[in-house]
């Protein structure tokens, strides 16, 4: 199993770059997760972070893009509740991205 090396720890990943462990994340690790994806956090980033780390604790499931819009469009509105939107804040997928640095699994389906 492939590893990254944080703050003196090896932690565990799948073959993607995804935590196998979801209780080693936390926001220095996601932040680090970040500098790997190339991906500058901010508060709207750390918005839908925050948003999937909760749905996966309800659904137990990490939401494909489809999901993730429709789903941050009923909480956070229209104006965060879309692809273009998420695209800027991901631009290597909203879906995978996001999700990596929130420490969630991979999502399935269409990404």
């Amino acid at each position: 199993m492939p590893t990254i090396d944080f703050k003196g720890k090896q932690i565990e990943v799948d073959e993607d770059g995804y935590l196998v462990n979801l209780d080693d994340w936390n926001e220095e690790l996601a932040n680090y997760l970040a500098e790997i994806e190339e991906v500058q956090m901010t508060d709207a980033h750390w918005e839908v972070v925050n948003f999937l780390r909760n749905y996966y604790k309800q659904y137990q499931i990490a939401p494909m893009i489809k999901i993730l819009v429709k789903e941050i469009g009923k909480v956070m509105g229209p104006e965060k509740g879309n692809t273009k939107y998420l695209y800027e804040l991901y631009p290597g997928g909203p879906a995978k991205q996001a999700c990596k640095i929130a420490g969630l699994p991979k999502p399935t389906g269409c990404v």
